[in-house]
Parts: C-alpha cells; sequence; structure tokens
C-alpha cells in the first residue's frame, strides 16, 4: 500500500538538484470519487478542494504554484520549449533548461514519461496516451530537446510512470492497428488486445538512443491499483487526476 502523495523516480531520486516522479491518490481533500488528492482542474471536483491538493502537493516538493509550468493537453505531438511558469494551450510535451521551474503532466491512465539531460542541463515531461504514443510524441520531444539544447538521447535518463498496464488495457482493432505486435497482443479468450504503453514509449527511448539501464519503468498500473492511483477506465470517467513533475532545483 502506497501511502505517500508523491512516488519518486529511482533513477532520479539520488540527484540533489532533481525533482521528478508522480503523484498518488494519497494525503488531499477531495472527497468521494475524488478522494483524495485530485489535482485534476478540468474535473468536477470541488474547485477549492483542487485548490487546496495542488497547493499542499506543490509544497511538499519545495514549490509554489507560481514556479510550475503545465498545458491543456490534445493528446497531440505539439512540444513546446517552455520559459516561463504558466498553462499552455495545446500541448503534450514541455521542454525547458530553466530552473526552479517545475513542469507537470495530468495523467489518469495515459503514459507520463519525464526525461533529464545532466549534460545539457534540460528536462521535459510528457504525456503519452494511446495517440500520443503513436504519434511519437517521446521521440519527438527527444528530437526537440536536441535542436533546442544539444541533448543526446545517450546522455538521458528518464522515468516512464505509472499508467494503465498492459494486463489491464484491452482494445479493439481500430486502435491495436496503430501498433506493432509486440506492443497489441491479441487475446483470443477475451477478444480484445492486450495494448502496451509502457513498452511501446520505452521502445521510442531506446530509439532515439537513451540507455536501457537509464530508463525506468514503473511497475504499477492505475487500473489495477486504483486504491493508490486514479484510473479513468477503471473508474468509468469519474475520478481525479495525478500529475508527473520534474524540476531542476537552483541548489547553491
Amino acid at each position: 500500500m502506497l501511502d505517500i502523495a508523491f512516488k519518486p523516480s529511482i533513477l532520479l531520486a539520488h540527484l540533489p538538484d532533481v525533482v521528478a516522479g508522480q503523484s498518488t491518490r494519497h494525503g488531499g481533500v477531495s472527497e468521494g470519487a475524488y478522494a483524495s488528492l485530485n489535482l485534476g482542474i478540468s474535473t468536477a471536483d470541488d474547485p477549492q478542494a483542487v485548490a487546496e491538493n495542488r497547493r499542499r502537493f506543490f509544497a511538499a516538493l519545495g514549490f509554489d504554484a507560481a514556479q510550475t509550468a503545465s498545458a491543456h493537453q490534445v493528446h497531440g505531438d505539439a512540444v513546446l520549449h517552455v520559459q516561463a511558469p504558466g498553462r499552455y494551450d495545446g500541448y503534450d510535451a514541455l521542454v525547458t533548461t530553466k530552473k526552479d521551474l517545475l513542469l507537470n503532466v495530468t495523467v489518469a491512465d495515459c503514459t507520463p514519461i519525464l526525461i533529464y539531460d545532466p549534460v545539457n542541463q534540460a528536462i521535459a515531461a510528457v504525456h503519452a496516451g494511446w495517440k500520443g504514443t503513436v504519434l511519437q510524441i517521446v521521440a519527438k520531444t527527444l528530437q526537440k530537446m536536441e535542436t533546442l539544447f544539444g541533448t543526446r538521447g545517450y546522455d538521458c535518463q528518464t522515468f516512464i510512470g505509472t499508467c494503465i498496464d498492459r494486463c489491464d488495457y484491452e482494445v479493439d482493432e481500430d486502435v491495436a492497428r496503430h501498433f506493432d505486435a509486440e506492443f497489441a497482443e491479441w487475446n483470443a479468450e477475451k477478444g480484445k488486445f492486450q495494448l502496451d504503453l509502457k513498452a511501446a514509449n520505452k521502445a521510442q527511448l531506446l530509439a532515439q538512443g537513451v540507455q536501457n539501464q537509464n530508463i525506468e519503468v514503473s511497475p504499477y498500473s492505475t487500473a489495477s491499483c486504483v486504491a493508490d492511483f486514479f484510473s479513468h477506465r477503471a473508474e468509468k470517467g469519474i475520478t481525479g487526476r495525478m500529475l508527473a513533475v520534474i524540476a531542476m532545483k537552483n541548489v547553491p
């Protein structure tokens, strides 16, 4: 049982100047289907409860809302170079070299990916649902970082966060046909395909030169672990949202 509001990336936790990980559903004030740490501002939850949850969450990480950057996500492949805090419309990946700027993406089954380039001191937060995965948003994020900052995949440390896992993600042929068979395996007993978004996004990272030992993959599935994570599918659309976050702290 996870009893913390924040599940840090093990790979990045040892770095004193980096904050990276994902929220759980524990430690907030929301009630009912949104209990308790719902961080999603676009849900039907009480806005005051969400605001308090976000205040608590950011404060626990050493930040306030004025130091965060997020986007209204559209399941696309647009990558934004963020240079100031704020909420931006129409992006599913954010990149920056700014210190003390907490990038965050919102998830409740989709795959969050966090990227840290220690050589060029650059970071990224990526939201990859099945559509974003098909559009190669992770690969495009690394390519954008290379263009902007000189990032090489070989140097990066990455975290594929908690999302709906293969064991819980049943899809029909209209979705499965966009993926190679290794990521969308037919389950004859269920009459469905089992889609593996973690593996599909890991393959994109590897193809961009990220080393296997520098790719951490969360062992949890949102749909199997609804006591600890929000799941849009398992909870039939009425549920909260989690944040996956990354920042470089300006440590003296």
